[in-house]
């Protein structure tokens, strides 16, 4: 964070400074951290109320660490500086809000803001790589996207910054629309509007309307980068004053692919724009992270960074992230794919159609599903509807992953004439009992759950990654 006072931070945050013999004047610009363990000398903690623990319980290991600052709602008894504000929460947010607008004042910054349903992680990491090889960038770390983590990595920023990306989740309507007035974006990503925490939401218009948050309250002076390809995003363009601009695989947007290729090591296609063309060879697994490499390149073209650079540092991401189409090649040379970070009904199918492509004559695809969490009232549905896919899509066997799942193994038994097989089971550890003695040599493994469902680490065992 950047430099502040202690009497600074008391007013930005609207707080009480409880200092003891500390001057208001000293000056504190250490991490921001709600995690009393990752908290080292100097840094800022903030002691916030959650629905499983309260962070001020964890004040004076904060303090043990180094903390030289502490934001509270209630006055502690701690060796250390401390601020008492009404709300935590909305601390945060001035605090973030604040540091931004001063980093304008006397920088260069550049803020990129992104959401959709799916891909926002990968589409961020993308652009991480792709805006670092040019200038200072600040990026979250995971998927910090919330009413917490992403104030908290705006607060990383300093007077060198020149590009900060902050991703954009919701669990609710408002809750975007709190990080735009904080973050104030100067480009805007829409990826996906789509089924993940559908249930949260109470439909896809809410959905819908939740994701274009982002856009409604921009500026003129913004940028709105809209997938061409979903309907529901397109539409967002009579949404918002910025200037708009498309990308997908249709012709039409400005920046658009064709000639994809998805194979076990990677994914190639052409992007277009206007009268150029050019190659591309991402490293990361799956047709569907196409789409998210066509947005990270339409930011850096409206930057105006040189595509070839652009391309190169594109194609230099390993991978998505861990536990995202994560590849792992373990010594009986059977190939798992683990992609159980996170799922929707979206992820799961794009996840499975990948499966379907990249496996080669001779070998054998194997989905080893769990729950897609978060669903509501479309739970059952949307896990029947993924069953059927699997089926449709010639998937040589498939095994469901605790009773959550159990609708993806009954509707692919109904599907009709199918001649893999299907196989239910409670646990994590009895499948990889199961597989353990199924698999063979040549058998391309993909494993898809949400993340509560813990699959990512039945993933890592059959990858044979010990930590």
């Amino acid at each position: 964070m950047i430099a502040l006072e202690l009497g600074e931070i008391e007013q930005i945050v609207a707080g009480r400074l409880v200092a003891g013999d500390v001057p208001a004047h000293t000056v504190v610009n250490g991490t921001v951290h709600t995690d009393s363990r990752l908290v080292v000398d100097g840094d800022l903690f903030f002691a916030l109320p959650g629905e499983v623990t309260d962070g001020h319980l964890f004040a004076d290991a904060a303090v043990a660490g180094g903390a030289s600052l502490l934001i509270t709602e209630r006055e502690l008894d701690v060796p250390v500086p401390q601020i008492v504000v009404a709300n935590g929460l909305d601390a945060l947010a001035a605090l973030a809000a604040e540091v931004i607008t001063r980093v304008r004042a006397v920088g260069n910054l550049t803020v990129i803001g992104i959401t959709g349903s799916n891909g926002k992680t990968t589409t961020k990491n993308l652009l991480r790589t792709m805006l670092s090889a040019q200038a200072p960038t600040v990026a979250p770390q995971g998927s910090f996207n919330n009413q917490v983590g992403a104030p908290i990595s705006m607060l990383g920023i300093t007077e060198s910054t020149r590009y900060l990306i902050v991703e954009m989740g919701a669990s609710g309507a408002g809750e975007i629309a709190r990080l735009v007035a904080i973050a104030r974006p100067d480009i805007a990503v829409v990826l996906k509007v789509g089924l993940a925490h559908v249930g949260e939401f109470g439909g896809i218009d809410a959905v819908q309307r939740a994701k274009s948050e982002l856009v409604r309250d921009l500026p003129s002076t913004a940028v709105a980068i809209l997938n061409a390809d979903d309907g529901r995003v397109a539409a967002m363009a009579d949404l918002t004053a910025a200037r708009v601009r498309y990308f997908g695989l249709s012709e039409s947007a400005e920046v658009y692919a064709d000639t994809i290729e998805a194979t076990a090591t990677g994914t190639t296609f052409t992007v277009h724009t206007g009268t150029e063309s050019a190659p591309v060879a991402l490293r990361i697994l799956g047709e569907h992270h196409v789409l998210n490499a066509l947005a990270a390149l339409s930011v850096t073209d409206e930057l105006g960074i040189d595509r070839a650079e652009a391309i190169a540092a594109l194609e230099s991401v390993p991978r998505a992230e861990r536990w995202r189409m994560e590849v792992l090649t373990p010594a009986d040379g059977v190939v798992v794919i683990n992609d159980a970070y996170n799922a929707s009904p979206d992820s799961t199918a794009a996840a499975l159609k990948t499966l379907a492509q990249i496996v080669r004559p001779g070998e054998r695809s194997v989905a080893v599903l769990g729950e897609m969490a978060e669903l509501g009232e479309f739970a059952d549905e949307e896990h029947d509807r993924i069953g059927r896919l699997v089926v449709r899509l010639n998937i040589h066997k498939l095994v469901v992953v605790g009773r959550r799942a159990r609708h993806i193994h009954n509707a692919a038994g109904l599907e009709g004439s199918w001649d893999g097989e299907s196989m239910l089971v409670e646990s994590a550890e009895e499948a990889y009992a199961v597989l353990r003695t199924e698999l063979r040599k040549g058998d391309v493994v993909l494993v898809k759950s949400s993340k509560s469902a813990g699959l990512r680490f039945l993933g890592d065992q059959l990858g044979g990654v010990t930590a």
